[in-house]
């Protein structure tokens, strides 16, 4: 039996997405490209978590032992870990206590079957930022990644800009000039990745990882189609050109809005 629960609500009008969720609820309005690593050997739990949250347009990378979960811990950059304790080859206090030896400092979420306040101690103690009891709320996970994830991106500005192009994060909201642009939740993660790095060259392997995932098995040119939907959405209404193609580089989104 999974340890959370889907609650659908109403309708999404968005063509990429035909139902939307409860986590959506919480999670549209400050929506950005956050990269997740789930680290837990209940494969059908992990499935059912990774397809909610790639909904909301999160890139979500899945270990299953403690082995590959500090493997992949320390080799890639992640803005939140969610780690269960009861892992084979190493358990979580061990994977957690490995993390922050290696001087890894992304936020732990850490999962435990038990009731006891001394697992939730020795989580903390060993170096997790936060924990939850099994079974959990689907909703109650993600409103402990959003609180994780906030904490660790107090020093971003509230709104981000490029030029005239302006993006909140927590109200999911985008301008160019006066006029609104209503973008799709991945179209506003692409934007957002770019805008958080705005004026570098970013290739499409390094956009595929942060706004999609590590894993992502499609052809590389879904970011040129997507590219293209920001473009006409923030670009050619208005004459300008704000996002440039480097060949064989990649993509970089001008400082000046174009």
């Amino acid at each position: 039996m999974p340890g959370f629960i889907w609650v659908p609500t109403k309708r999404c009008t968005h063509a990429e997405n035909t139902e939307t969720w409860i986590g959506r609820v919480t999670l549209a309005c400050d929506a950005w490209p956050v990269r997740v690593l789930l680290v837990d050997d209940e494969e059908r739990l992990v499935r059912s978590l990774k397809r909610g949250l790639q909904r909301e347009g999160f890139a979500v990378d899945c270990a299953y032992d403690g082995e590959q979960g500090l493997w992949m811990a320390t080799e890639n950059d992640y803005d939140a870990i969610v780690l269960d304790i009861m892992l084979p080859l190493r358990n979580g206090y061990q994977v957690c206590a490995a993390i922050r030896e290696a001087n890894v400092w992304t936020p732990i979420l850490m999962l435990t079957a038990k009731e006891g306040e001394y697992d939730h101690v020795e989580a903390l103690d060993t170096g997790a930022d936060d924990f939850l009891t099994k079974p959990f709320s689907y909703v109650v996970l993600v409103a402990h990644l959003r609180a994780l994830v906030r904490r660790t991106t107090r020093e971003r500005p509230v709104v981000l800009a490029a030029g005239d192009i302006r993006l909140d994060p927590a109200q999911h909201r985008c301008w160019r000039g006066d006029v609104e642009i209503e973008l799709t939740p991945r179209q506003f993660g692409l934007l957002e990745f770019l805008m958080t790095r705005v004026g570098e060259v970013l290739s499409k392997t390094e956009i595929l990882e942060h706004v999609w995932n590590e894993a992502y098995d499609t052809d590389p040119n879904v970011v040129e189609v997507y590219i293209g939907y920001l473009r006409k959405k923030l670009d050619a209404p208005f004459g300008r050109s704000s996002i440039r193609t480097l060949r064989l580089l990649g993509y970089r989104l001008d400082p000046d809005g174009g």
